[in-house]
């Protein structure tokens, strides 16, 4: 039975919070042991799994992960990194936390992914790494991506913080750069109702990794380096157990609603998702192009009961932070592609909740847009 009838709007996301979530995070408070302890290792070991085996340590959050990444791979001042600037603004501001350089580069259409391109035309002398983004679930270029990377000796940080369980080519993502980034935000394909993990193959970059998430030490007061306090509570990590377990199930489930909505609309002015040759895309948004007036588009949508949204209305390099100093600067960003996808971009429900009668009330509200967009 659909968890919305015919008068219910159906919700764009909806963060899972069941039973056996409940009865997880009850069973860690009345162990004592709240931070840092045996669910922390264990998830972290049972993520692994996703990740062809690498290291894997939990922090706080996704936007923790990729701050503590560049910390650990030494990344400051001087240096630059290539980022997309159609993505979420945690992706740039990382860089920036650490002191560095960021440096936007464009994003093919297909993907929303950085274009491997763009990002070889963005490399100089000062730039110490790459910042691939997973849009959407989709798994960027990673093959040109890391060749480029290779013969720059550049680092790799993969941002797959919307890309659980996505691969290309049989790699799962988090498991081509030096690091992988992941965030358990509640409305991610899985979740810890907060999170972020980042993963490796160097046994060396984990170990400082764990330093830096815990005041630089592994044996209490007895610091090593520098750190900060970002850890992941026992709560946070045993309900990601949990939600790690359901993990397979829902992205089969997203995959096969994503598989129906692209088969179903056939509006003349909406474009659905291509998947590249290769690629495993997880949905952690079904994001589609309405070429048209959107605005339009999106209130009959929201009229009609079909929760959208878009991600993201203002690319990062036209958010305050980033485009007054560039302004001042007088550095600008040839962005076609993100400007035409910020643009366009409108994401529609693809969860796991969804009944075959919500994807039929999905897929009538987007026909129903016509042609007079």
């Amino acid at each position: 039975m659909s968890l919305n009838d015919a008068h219910e709007p159906i919700p764009a996301a909806r963060p899972v919070i069941d039973d056996e979530e409940i009865e997880a995070a009850i069973r860690v408070l009345r162990s004592g042991r709240v931070v840092q302890g045996p669910e922390v290792a264990a998830f972290e070991e049972e993520f692994s799994e996703l990740v062809d085996g690498r290291h894997c340590v939990a922090v706080n959050s996704g936007t923790s992960a990729l701050h503590l990444t560049l910390l650990a791979l030494g990344i400051g001042p001087g240096d630059e990194v290539v980022v997309p600037s159609f993505s979420f603004a945690a992706s740039a501001n990382a860089v920036r936390l650490v002191g560095a350089d960021v440096v936007f580069a464009d994003i093919e259409a297909d993907s929303f992914c950085l274009d491997p391109r763009a990002v070889e035309a963005a490399v100089t002398p000062r730039t110490a790494a790459i910042m691939p983004v997973h849009l959407y679930g989709h798994p960027a270029a990673m093959d040109e991506i890391m060749a480029i990377a290779e013969r720059h000796s550049l680092a790799v940080v993969e941002d797959a913080c919307q890309a659980h369980a996505a691969s290309l080519n049989g790699t799962p993502v988090g498991a081509f750069g030096a690091a992988g980034t992941f965030s358990f935000y509640p409305t991610k394909n899985m979740h810890s109702l907060e999170g972020g993990m980042v993963t490796t193959a160097d046994a060396d970059l984990a170990r400082t990794l764990r330093l830096l998430r815990n005041q630089g030490m592994e044996q209490r007061y007895a610091n090593e380096i520098v750190g900060a306090n970002v850890r992941m509570t026992d709560v946070s990590a045993a309900i990601g157990r949990v939600q790690r377990a359901k993990l397979v199930g829902w992205t089969e489930q997203r995959i096969a609603n994503a598989a129906y909505l692209t088969e179903h609309i056939t509006a003349p002015n909406v474009v659905t998702p291509p998947v590249a040759e290769g690629a495993r895309h997880v949905y952690h948004q079904y994001t589609v192009r309405v070429r048209g007036d959107r605005d339009a588009a999106m209130a009959r949508l929201t009229e009609a009961g079909i929760g959208n949204a878009v991600y993201y209305p203002t690319p990062i390099h036209r958010l305050k932070p980033y485009w007054e100093p560039d302004q001042k600067a007088g550095r600008t960003w040839d962005l076609p592609e993100t400007e035409r996808a910020a643009a366009e971009v409108v994401s529609l429900p693809v969860h796991p909740a969804l009944s075959a009668g919500d994807l039929e009330r999905i897929v009538c509200a987007v026909n129903a847009l016509g042609e007079e967009l």
